[in-house]
């Protein structure tokens, strides 16, 4: 059984390394966007190349995170846990060394890998290590430290391309990593889970992974007219067809059926268990369930544009420093790790149909007063009023939307729930990201006119704000005020973390009678 006390030196350890190692792929997918400008600049990058190379870690981290959970409860969370940070590490390095932005669109892609290898594994760890009593405790000051990276990333990311150059947006990983390696292989204590059994769904993750991979390229590349429409037309259809190929294998592979495998025997001859599916279809048995991850898809959605484009607008059109431009957003993250538990709390005893309604009005509204900032705009006149609201919005919002995901799905389906709607979520903003800009306008050099780049942000942050309002619309006539009473195991769920806002967080497996640990 668990048995690390948080107050213990071995317990601050592993609160030490999941913190820091989740911290730093949380650091990554904010600091980037800082440096964007920079990048575009020193490799010659048109709109498409920075869309990518936002993109290409969103797709490789929603395709493979699923699989990353399922690797460490099989072979050692720890261990993969490991992997996964030395492998961020080293694409990290690839991407300070990128020579042009292929190069560093490919190495983003690794760094996908690496995340999506590391970022299950952090909550599993404290899930696996701590006693019952602290776990709560645990998994609290996991969240709250984790915010706190969240937070200082933009600044930090400004601070570094103005005073070391882009590069160190990504070289700065290499330390941390290490750091995390050295306490992680030395004070945390390996576990499995002895209740995983059937060989990975292999297929399954690669099929999702080309379902994405084919549907951004073709909504990316076609309108920067660079690519031929056979090209074009060849991505969406094999995307189309990667889509159609896993929802029958998950399906087939929830019902215990090999898909064009042959069943093999042990040298026992015993027969060896069928794959388990990365994705159970039978999870979206729940319609509560569908509907709160239809809300999440829109609305995740029009949030990945707004922080993809926001911090630009600032530099492009605003004329903001690298580092006043990544600070702009640090009101949305504080006002989150203020008020969501409190979010959370209010959802529990009025239902969350409401503050998600209200929450996600809110938000619209901010996008909407962010789409007003432009030309030698003020931060205090400007900016901050709409950062405020957008920000307000989110915290009533994205706690009841992660408790109601919860609550909808067994509770010893939990882990699986999360991990569904938080690759829901990146898949979103992977698939937003990629769509609304062109849709707007902002395509080929775009960044280098302010002008047409100005009318460009101003259009995508009206599409953004109507998808916000789409998802109160949705929220309202979807979500039940009893959603939280009514689980199917008769639970009501309690994650003990704010909500970050790249995607809703993960919530661990729940608690097995007799996890297998061992010492490190």
């Amino acid at each position: 059984m668990p048995d690390v006390r948080l107050a213990t030196p071995t317990g601050r350890w592993i609160l030490l390394a999941t913190v820091l190692g989740s911290g730093v792929a949380m650091l990554d997918a904010t600091i980037v966007n800082v440096a964007l400008p920079r990048i575009a600049t020193s490799l010659h990058a048109n709109m498409a190349g920075l869309q990518w190379t936002v993109n290409a870690y969103t797709l490789t981290l929603a395709g493979f995170i699923l699989l990353g959970g399922s690797l460490g409860d099989r072979y050692g969370r720890r261990k993969v846990f490991v992997i996964g940070v030395v492998w961020f590490a080293l694409a990290s390095l690839l991407c300070g060394l990128a020579q042009d932005i292929s190069m560093l669109v490919a190495a983003r892609a690794l760094q996908g890998v690496g995340g999506a290898l590391l970022t299950p594994g952090s909550l599993a760890i404290i899930q696996a290590s701590f006693s019952s009593d602290d776990r709560p405790r645990a998994v609290g000051a996991w969240s709250g430290l984790g915010g706190v990276a969240g937070a200082i990333g933009p600044f930090l990311g400004g601070w570094l391309v103005e005073s070391a150059g882009w590069r160190w947006v990504f070289l700065l990983n290499l330390p941390l990593a290490a750091v995390v390696v050295a306490v992680t292989l030395r004070h945390v204590p390996e576990s499995v889970d002895p209740d995983a059994r059937g060989s990975f769904d292999i297929l399954g993750a690669v099929l999702a992974a080309l379902t994405l991979a084919g549907t951004t390229y073709a909504l990316t590349e076609a309108p920067e007219g660079n690519v031929s429409s056979a090209v074009i037309g060849a991505a969406a259809a094999l995307g189309l067809a990667a889509a159609v190929a896993f929802v029958y294998v998950e399906r087939a592979r929830g019902k215990g059926r090999h898909i064009g495998v042959i069943r093999r025997h042990g040298k026992d001859g015993a027969e060896k268990a069928a794959p388990q599916p990365m994705l159970p279809l039978s999870i979206f048995g729940s319609r509560q369930f569908t509907a709160v991850n239809i809300v999440t898809f829109v609305v995740y959605g029009g949030m990945g544009v707004m922080f993809f484009l926001f911090v630009l607008n600032l530099q492009v059109v605003s004329g903001f420093s690298a580092i006043a431009a990544g600070s702009a957003m640090l009101p949305v993250t504080v006002l989150m790790l203020l008020l969501s538990s409190r979010s959370g709390a209010l959802a529990q005893r009025i239902g969350p149909r409401k503050p998600m309604t209200v929450g996600l009005v809110l938000a619209a509204g901010g996008m909407l007063l962010a789409s007003r900032v432009g030309k030698d705009a003020s931060y205090l006149v400007d900016v901050l009023p709409a950062i405020v609201i957008f920000g307000l919005g989110l915290a009533a919002m994205v706690a009841p939307l992660t408790a109601t995901v919860l609550a909808t799905a067994d509770v010893r389906h939990a882990g699986v729930a999360s991990g569904v709607n938080n690759a829901v979520a990146r898949a979103a903003g992977l698939l937003s990201v990629a769509a609304i800009p062109p849709l707007a306008g902002l395509t080929g050099d775009a960044y280098n006119d302010p002008a047409a780049f100005s009318d460009g942000f101003h259009k995508a942050m009206v599409i953004c704000s109507v998808m916000l309002l789409g998802g109160a619309v949705l929220s309202f006539f979807t979500v039940r005020d009893d959603a939280l009473r009514t689980c199917p195991d008769g639970q009501v769920p309690d994650p003990k973390f704010n909500c970050a806002v790249g995607a809703p967080p993960l919530e661990p497996e729940p608690e097995k009678p007799v996890p297998a640990t061992s010492s490190p």
